[in-house]
Order: C-alpha cells, then structure tokens, then sequence
C-alpha cells in the first residue's frame, strides 16, 4: 500500500511536469551534480588552475588520478555495502557539494588530491545508486525513454560547468571562485531534488550483490579488456580537452567552448541509445563507437587547431556514454543472473583505465602540454579493442 509520501511525490510538480518526468529529472540532476561536477568539473578548470594556482599538467594528472581511484574505491565499497539507494544518494550529493566548495581554498596538493579521492568515492555512489534507484522508481512506468533521460544528466552536468566557466574565464575570475560556485551549485540542485529521495517504507532495502560462481570465458574476458581499453581511451580527452584547446588556440577565449561541447554530445547521444542498440545490436554500437572515439582523439594529435578539437569534442563526447550504456547492457545480454561479477570486473578494468591514463599523459609529456604521444597511443589502444569486440564468443554482435 503506498503511504503518504509516495501520494505526495505521485502528484504534478507545480501541476505542469507529470510524476514521471518529475522523477526522471531528479534523476537527471543527481548524476549532473555526480558526473559533471564531481568527477569532471576539474576538467574545465583545469586550464585557471594552471595560470592561478601554479600548478603543473603533471600535478593536474595527479590530481584527476586521484579522482578516479575514489571512483575505483567508491565502485567497489557499493558492492559491497547494503544501504538504500535514496540514503547513499543523498549522503553523495552532500558530500559532494561540500568537498567541491573545500576545493576553493589554497590548499597543499596532498590536501587537493585527498579532497578530489573523496569526491571520487562519492560520485560513484551517486552513479551506482541512482541506476537501482531508476530501476525501481522508474519501471513502475514502462518507458524506456526515462532512463535514458536520467543517464542525459551526465552530459548536461559537463556542459553546465563548462558555461559556468566559460563565464568565470570572461570575469577574470580566480579558480578558486569556480570551485566555490560549483559547490554552491551542487548543494543548490541536492536541496531541490532532497525529497525525490526520500526512503520509502513499503521499498526494502538493497540486497547485496550476490556472487554466485560465474563461469568466466573468452567473451566475457574481451568484455572486460574492451571496457577497461575504453576507460583508458575516453578519459585522456576527458581530463585535458581545455588544456589542450588552450595550447592549440594560443590562449584564445574560444578553447573554453570545447568542455560544453564534449557535454551537450554526451547528453543528446544518450537520448539515442536504445534506438540504436535496438537496430544494430549493442556489440556493433559499440565497435563503431570505439572508431569514431579513436578518430577524435587522433585528429587534434595530429593537426591542433579550433576545428580538430572541436570535433574531439564531438567524437569522444558524443561516444563515451553510448559505450558505457551498451557495454553494460551487452554484459548482462552475456552473463544473464549471474551478471554481478562480470559487471564488478568491467567497472574495476574501466576505473583502472581511467587512473592509468591522466597518469600516461604526465609522464609521456615530462611537463609539457604535448599530449600527442598519449593520444595515439589511446587510438591505437581503441583500435584494438574494436578488433577484440569483433570476435565472436559466447555472445555474437
């Protein structure tokens, strides 16, 4: 029997958006606050703190490791500890609001990076528990379109703190207010989603993964060496894409547009996931994702300019959250119940992927803004994963 609060949440929000939408958008905002600022809002700041802070590329992929072995850590204590999805996302937007607002103080690089592992670990636990959340909340509807407008909220998420910065760059502001407003940004979106959230007593609680004793073969190997190629591939553009927008453009204000960009093609590529893993299959989707991914990295390696970065922007980011829907979807395809552990080692090959690369780029450029080497070595790394999907296993395309 549904109780009050679930009455008070099934009502139109201000009688315009419906209940389900209502929720969807919710959902949406939580992973915008996760992704775009919790994991990648250093991505666009980066380049202040560059000039501001007297930091270094081989310090910036320190930090931007650091986040990512959070979201490692984070991926992993998820699965392994039993707690509701509205409580954990609730404790990650908060947790999140106020590490990125501490990042706005002149603080040692130790204390940064210990600041960005933490909301590392957060953003994971957002990520992971707004996925249960929307397969409890939102099947109750059956419209596929919600989740993908859920998943849309990590492209708005970049987008939306790239114009942030955009604007603080025109201000001449210090990237220390960046931080400061993003933070204030993120508790501003967690205070108006707070009761989306709220535990509901007829829902019982997360069950932890069970781990039955899964069969491992050769498909599924190439599914977890193919995730982690793609973790170590995407995230390169993904920390650096301003950084190197700056060099190549000589300082121009238009580098900055390259982060809103990578964005808004995440968000609207996720919009379109299920109509194409529906008429080619999600393997296909996937190889042909590794190849236009492989092509926008290599292009800005190759020839720096506005139009070769821009169309990284464009590549990478209108890829790497169709990858990320298909690759999971095309696990549970292979490994049906027993899904749990093949995720668990797709998500750890992925987050190891995503610590090594920023790593690669600060010792292949020995502090120096050259990210070519880095790059192609990702093109060619995608490259092979495309050839590896190709195989056929237990699992055909």
């Amino acid at each position: 029997m549904p109780n009050e609060k679930d009455t008070l949440l099934d009502r139109p929000v201000a009688g315009l958006i419906s209940p389900p939408f209502a929720k969807a958008f919710a959902g949406l905002a939580a992973l915008a606050v996760a992704m775009g600022i919790g994991r990648f809002a250093f991505t666009p700041i980066l380049p202040m703190m560059l000039q501001d802070a007297g930091l270094s590329i081989t310090e910036g992929g320190w930090l931007a490791s650091a986040n990512y072995v959070g979201y490692l850590l984070g991926a992993l204590s998820a699965m392994a500890v039993r707690i509701r999805p509205e409580h954990a996302i609730r404790a990650g937007l908060l947790s999140i609001g106020l590490l990125t607002l501490a990042m706005g103080w002149r603080l040692p690089l130790a204390a940064w990076m210990l600041l960005r592992l933490l909301a590392g670990m957060a953003s994971a636990w957002v990520l992971i528990s707004v996925s249960a959340w929307c397969m409890e909340t939102l099947a109750v509807y059956q419209r596929p379109f919600l989740n993908s407008l859920v998943f849309a909220g990590v492209g708005t998420g970049i987008a939306s703190a790239g114009l942030l910065c955009i604007a603080l760059i025109h201000a001449a502001a210090h990237s220390g207010r960046a931080w400061v407003l993003l933070g204030l940004l993120s508790l501003l979106v967690s205070a108006a989603t707070w009761r989306f959230f709220r535990p509901h007593d007829g829902h019982a609680a997360s069950a932890r993964p069970t781990h039955s004793r899964y069969r491992w073969n050769a498909d599924a190997i190439r599914l977890v060496c193919c995730y982690g190629i793609f973790g170590f591939g995407y995230i390169i553009p993904a920390t650096f894409l301003p950084v190197m927008a700056k060099s190549a453009l000589h300082g121009s204000p238009l580098f900055a547009w390259s982060w809103p960009v990578f964005g808004l093609a995440a968000a609207l590529s996720t919009l379109a996931v299920s109509r194409l893993a529906r008429r080619s299959g999600n393997r296909r989707v996937w190889m042909a994702s590794h190849v236009v991914m492989a092509a926008g990295i290599v292009l800005p390696a190759l020839w720096p300019g506005l139009a070769t970065i821009l169309a990284a922007a464009l590549c990478v980011g209108g890829t790497f959250m169709i990858i990320t829907l298909v690759a999971l979807q095309e696990a549970k395809r292979i490994a049906g119940r027993d899904a749990t552990v093949l995720l668990a080692a797709m998500t750890s090959a992925f987050a190891a992927g995503q610590i090594i690369g920023p790593l690669t780029v600060s010792a292949g450029s020995g502090g120096s803004s050259d990210f070519a080497p880095a790059l192609l070595f990702a093109a060619i790394l995608l490259a092979a994963g495309t050839l590896l999907l190709a195989k056929k296993g237990d699992g055909t395309a």
